[in-house]
């Protein structure tokens, strides 16, 4: 699962997210055939293309005015979980935020190993016990 976060420009701060799940790529510019759309007069229509390739992710510049990467222009790049991409030298931000599936695992299992959770079993186990019990006598 990859997600990315528009920041605003000029703090830190998320302005819209998109969750992906199964895409193999998803592009970004001002066309409306992208998967995300930004308005912005230095955004291409088609400017950047995030690629799954095996268990990773890569940024792709398709744009006139480029993508940047702290500060760097750059073609192609391997995408790193909490990396921010730049869509041109002063436009919009992006945020890429990268679960890998062993990590998405781990985390429902430990959502299934919560306390709560465990109460449950515990009391659902407790009453069919006790009906056991019962039904014994």
């Amino acid at each position: 699962m990859i997600t990315l976060t528009l920041l605003h420009p000029l703090q830190p701060v998320p302005v819209q997210s998109w969750t992906f799940e199964e895409e193999p790529k998803i592009r970004i510019g001002r066309s409306t055939s992208n998967e995300v759309v930004l308005y912005s007069a230095v955004v291409s229509r088609h400017h950047v293309e995030i690629r799954k390739v095996g268990k990773e992710w890569e940024v792709v510049n398709l744009g006139a005015n480029g993508t940047y990467i702290n500060g760097t222009r750059v073609n192609t790049a391997l995408a790193i979980d909490g990396m921010v991409i730049r869509l041109a030298s002063s436009g919009p931000k992006i945020l890429i935020k990268i679960e890998s599936e062993e990590s998405s695992s781990q985390e429902q299992n430990l959502a299934e190993d919560s306390p709560q959770n465990r109460k449950q079993k515990q009391a659902k186990i407790t009453k069919d016990t006790l009906i056991s019990v019962k039904d014994e006598k």
